[in-house]
């Protein structure tokens, strides 16, 4: 958890609160090839409006153009689109294993390793910027760069994949298909965009008992939330993904030396201000997203969460608030649902 002091996290944690207001939109309002949803971004803006809570549960559905995110689903799990044809999506973001690959970094093309560790992919929708920095603000650019990443799907270019995509016949009629047109940089990565966006994990424990459901939790869990609330780690954590929609500095507290060698979101806006600030990761799913942080060198939850309350809080880890913290965050997992519907 990136999380701070009480006070302090009170002054950061006002920007994006998110709820679930109204479910029963329609999914099929995009019905031309505009390439961008705004009709999902209208829904996420909707859910942070008028909210008294500061953290809310995960919409049971989405807006989104389902003939899109069907041709989304066979590009993100189809090889075709590495150089190569070994490395798919859903090769570093496997939906099984709380939407990374369980590795520290990811390996791409010729068993290449990465620099950082695989975000996950569910509930994606719902941050303010995809990657650990933060470089790209939406769905749609964040599809784009491990396409052309060396040590990911290593693409000359996008318009090589574009090219190769249009040269295959079955690829060109699909995108016919679902668009009327052939294979272009901006329907593949909406295409992906729009599966991405399905993929929300609605119904954990947690978010039944914050619709009412008081036995959802044991009375440890319940503990652990409280001491979530009161220790200060709802400062960062909070919103539909508890993380997710804002930047903060890994160390507040004291120095964190795990991973110290990258500097965060300097290497998008290159101020210095912005060394070690790192997009606060969600805490959905957090039990099956091992191992943690940006560098992926924690292996376990329990690790995790001592080194947060020391490095971030400023405070003195105790075992039994660890054990109640650990025990509230498996609260927050739950099965993916694909379709989003």
């Amino acid at each position: 958890m990136n999380v701070l002091r009480p006070l302090i996290g009170l002054v950061v944690l006002l920007p994006l609160l998110w709820s679930c207001s109204d479910n029963d939109r329609s999914t099929e309002a995009l019905e031309k090839p505009a390439f961008h949803n705004a009709l999902f971004d209208t829904f996420v803006a909707q859910l942070t409006t008028n909210q008294t809570q500061l953290v809310q549960p995960i919409p049971y559905t989405v807006p989104v153009n389902h003939k899109a995110a069907a041709l989304g689903k066979q590009l993100y799990f189809s090889p075709f689109l590495s150089a190569n044809n070994t490395i798919a999506c859903a090769t570093c973001h496997i939906l099984s294993q709380g939407g990374d690959d369980n590795r520290p970094v990811s390996i791409g093309i010729h068993g290449q390793k990465g620099e950082l560790n695989t975000p996950t992919v569910l509930n994606a929708g719902f941050n303010l910027a995809q990657f650990w920095d933060g470089r790209a603000t939406t769905l749609e650019e964040q599809a784009a760069f491990p396409l052309t990443a060396a040590h990911e799907m290593g693409n000359p270019s996008l318009q090589a994949v574009i090219e190769r995509l249009n040269a295959d016949a079955t690829w060109r009629q699909r995108f016919m298909d679902t668009f009327g047109q052939p294979a272009s940089v901006e329907a593949l990565t909406f295409a992906i965009a729009e599966y991405e966006r399905t993929l929300i994990t609605p119904g954990s424990r947690f978010d039944r008992y914050l619709q009412g459901d008081d036995s959802a939790l044991t009375p440890l869990e319940k503990q652990g939330w409280a001491l979530f609330q009161t220790r200060g780690c709802i400062g960062c954590h909070q919103g539909i993904n508890l993380g997710g929609n804002l930047f903060q500095k890994a160390g507040v507290f004291e120095p964190l030396t795990i991973g110290e060698k990258w500097q965060g979101r300097f290497h998008v806006t290159h101020d210095p201000a912005d060394r070690y600030m790192l997009k606060v990761p969600t805490l959905r799913n957090i039990a099956e997203t091992a191992p943690y942080f940006h560098d992926g060198q924690v292996k376990t939850l329990e690790t995790a969460v001592r080194l947060m309350i020391q490095h971030q809080l400023g405070l003195i880890p105790d075992d039994h608030d660890v054990t109640a913290l650990v025990a509230f965050l498996k609260t927050l997992s739950a099965p993916v649902r694909e379709d989003g519907s």
